[in-house]
């Protein structure tokens, strides 16, 4: 497919960037740097905007990853290799699937990621299905950006729109088509 005249969007690279598994690589010691040669403040600036991201991988440290989920599954997220909402396993059901797939390769489908603990605030969740009352709330922003390249020439890499998404902090995983988070407006002070 890659070989074809017709626009890929997004090309294998730009959709393999995007995964968990080449997130977790590029969160390793030495890897950034390999694209950023002589720029340790942009490595810095990157890697400051990552958490921990662990391997699952057959072997010493993927048996580490393990041991270090089972130990504390509470303050781990165990992410699928699969993309939407509702997929993310948290607190005890980590313990239940890594003891059923700990020893076997299915392991490897999955990244354990340092659970990210912000503070709530309050706000209001707008449903037609619930009464509207003041909850402890958790957003997250996705930023979107367009990129458009011909070959190896970058014709454009733009930031071209948001999405803020929001719920209840009482849900651990859920999106707006799940029916657990609300769209929601930043307000910019």
């Amino acid at each position: 497919m890659e070989r074809s005249t017709a626009i890929k969007c997004p090309d294998i690279s730009t959709h393999l960037a995007g995964t968990k598994k080449v997130q977790q690589v590029l969160a390793r010691p030495g890897v950034l740097e390999k694209f950023f040669p002589d720029q340790p403040q942009v490595v810095e600036q990157i890697r400051s905007t990552f958490t921990g991201l662990y391997t699952l991988d057959m072997g010493p440290e993927g048996d580490k990853t393990v041991a270090m989920a089972l130990a504390e599954p509470n303050r781990f997220v165990l992410k699928p290799q699969r993309e939407g909402g509702g997929n993310n396993i948290y607190g005890s059901e980590i313990t239940q699937v890594l003891g059923k797939v700990k020893q076997s390769t299915e392991r490897m489908a999955y990244i354990l990621m340092d659970k990210i603990c912000p503070p709530p605030i309050q706000n209001y969740l707008l449903r037609r299905d619930a009464p509207l009352t003041v909850s402890n709330c958790l957003s997250e922003l996705g930023v979107f950006g367009a990129y458009v390249r011909q070959g190896e020439h970058m014709v454009m890499n733009e930031c071209v729109g948001h999405l803020l998404r929001t719920k209840s902090s009482e849900h651990t995983d859920g999106g707006v088509a799940a029916g657990v988070a609300v769209l929601d407006n930043p307000l910019l002070v």
